[in-house]
C-alpha cells in the first residue's frame, strides 16, 4: 500500500509528521509520498513550491521509503486520474476530511484511492456516508493543534518556532527570511498587519 500525503506544506510542521507517523503505524504502508502542492486549488500560497519542497525534505527526507516531490496537480482526482497509484491510500486530516463533499469529483477520489483520515484523541470523529463507509479509514494521532498559518505570523513577527517544527526546518526559514514582510528590519509588527 503506498501512502500518499498532499498538502502545501507552507510551512511543515510538527503535527503534519505526526499525521504521518501515525499513518505509518496503522497502515501497511510499503511506502510513503509527500506531495507538495504548486497550485493548491483551496488557498492562496506566495512562498514558490520549490522553497516548500525544500523545506519539506529537511522534514521528512530522511524517513525510509518516503520521497518528497512537487504536486503539479491543482485536484487529487487530476492527481489520482493522471499516476493512477495502484493501492493508494490518500492521507487527510479530519478537518480537511469535513470539507471533502466540496473536492472536485470527491466520488472519483474514492473510486482511486482510499482515504486515511488523521483524528486527535477527545475530538468528534466527523461522519461518514454510508456509502464511503468501505473507503475511509480513521487512525488516531498524538498532536497539537498547530497551523501553518500561525506558524508564518510567528515567522512574520521573529519569533521562534522552536516545538513546532523541526529544527532544520526553523533554521532553513530563518536562513531565507521566509514568511517575513517586505522590507524588515528585525522590528516586531502586528499580526494583523500581516497576510496569512
Amino acid at each position: 500500500m503506498i501512502g500518499l500525503f498532499g498538502g502545501a506544506f507552507n510551512p511543515p510542521h510538527l503535527g503534519h509528521l505526526a499525521l504521518a507517523e501515525g499513518a505509518l503505524a496503522a497502515f501497511p504502508l510499503t511506502s510513503l509520498e509527500i506531495l507538495v502542492s504548486g497550485d493548491p486549488a483551496h488557498k492562496r500560497v506566495d512562498c514558490p513550491v520549490e522553497t516548500r519542497v525544500a523545506l519539506a525534505e529537511l522534514a521528512f527526507g530522511a524517513w525510509p521509503n518516503t520521497t518528497v516531490r512537487a504536486d503539479p496537480y491543482r485536484y487529487t482526482v487530476d492527481l489520482l486520474r493522471a499516476e493512477r497509484p495502484r493501492d493508494a491510500i490518500f492521507l487527510v486530516g479530519a478537518d480537511q476530511y469535513r470539507d471533502f463533499s466540496t473536492w472536485k469529483e470527491p466520488e472519483a477520489v474514492l473510486e482511486l484511492a482510499r482515504l486515511g483520515v488523521a483524528t486527535r484523541a477527545g475530538v468528534e470523529r466527523p461522519p461518514v456516508p454510508p456509502e464511503h463507509e468501505a473507503r475511509v479509514s480513521f487512525f488516531e494521532i498524538e498532536s497539537p493543534p498547530i497551523s501553518s498559518r500561525d506558524l508564518r505570523k510567528r515567522a512574520a513577527r521573529g519569533e521562534a518556532l522552536d516545538g513546532l517544527v523541526q529544527p532544520a526546518v526553523a533554521a532553513e526559514i530563518t536562513r531565507r527570511g521566509l514568511y517575513r514582510p517586505r522590507g524588515y528590519t528585525g522590528l516586531v509588527i502586528d499580526a494583523e498587519d500581516l497576510t496569512a
